[in-house]
């Protein structure tokens, strides 16, 4: 389903239906060719325009009405965290609590061979971790699976080491296909996180969402910082509603 939310500014009904019709005109060419490239590779395309005053809710809303799976969004490059995210759309809908949500960057192509799981123990860094092992049944060109845990500098490395070779050992019992690799450091989670996935090369980013209120009450939360600075895609997991 591609989705295409035209925002209205509440100012008044005239100026709202002056920048829908330019905006479905502006889009009409660009959904065309999503839906030929879609038909070229035989997938059924469903192409819903909508017109709203807070197009988060909408994307969310439209999101669970469809039995969507996962919501896919693209990110404009990387630049400062603040002014990525701030009131971003991306942001926005992530806050809303969609169980979950990939943010790909800007001309970035995910091949599906290298990922990192982002593991610190909690419950939602659990089912990242579980999300990594569907993929890894599922998912034919996953090769390597990088399991991360970051340590405070009080805590100290062992804690860390234990928890990602744990999750390994998970990947080893199941029989999954795609080799385990665990990583253990102490610092800063955000920057650790996005400068491993840079080393390892990897594609995707598996992290635990904290729900409703990301975009607006977390602001410099690990995993919207991760978001911000990733060269590659990331997976935002959360709760089911």
């Amino acid at each position: 389903m591609v989705l295409n939310v035209i925002n209205i500014d509440n100012e008044s009904a005239t100026s709202a239906h002056a920048v829908s019709t330019s905006t479905r005109g502006r889009t009409k060419e660009y959904i065309e060719n999503i839906k030929k490239m879609a038909a070229d590779n035989d997938i059924e395309c469903k192409v819903i325009i909508e017109e709203s005053y807070q197009p988060d809710k909408t994307i969310v809303d439209l999101a669970y009405q469809n039995n969507a799976d996962l919501i896919i969004m693209g990110r404009h490059g990387r630049k400062r965290l603040l002014k990525l995210l701030v009131g971003s759309m991306t942001s926005k809908v992530i806050g809303r609590g969609f169980p979950r949500v990939l943010i790909v960057p800007k001309d970035f192509s995910i091949t599906g061979k290298r990922i990192l799981v982002a593991h610190d123990g909690s419950e939602l860094s659990e089912m990242a971790t579980e999300e990594a092992m569907s993929m890894s049944v599922t998912c034919s060109t996953l090769e390597e699976v990088y399991v991360l845990s970051v340590a405070k500098k009080d805590d100290g490395p062992d804690h860390a080491k234990q928890l990602a070779e744990s999750v390994c050992d998970k990947f080893k019992d199941k029989g999954l296909g795609a080799k385990c690799f665990p990583l253990a450091a102490v610092g800063r989670p955000s920057e650790i996180i996005v400068n491993k996935a840079t080393e390892n090369n990897v594609d995707l980013i598996l992290v635990g969402g904290h729900g409703k209120g990301l975009g607006k009450l977390l602001m410099g939360h690990v995993t919207e910082k991760v978001i911000g600075k990733a060269h590659c895609a990331v997976f935002v997991v959360g709760k089911k509603k």
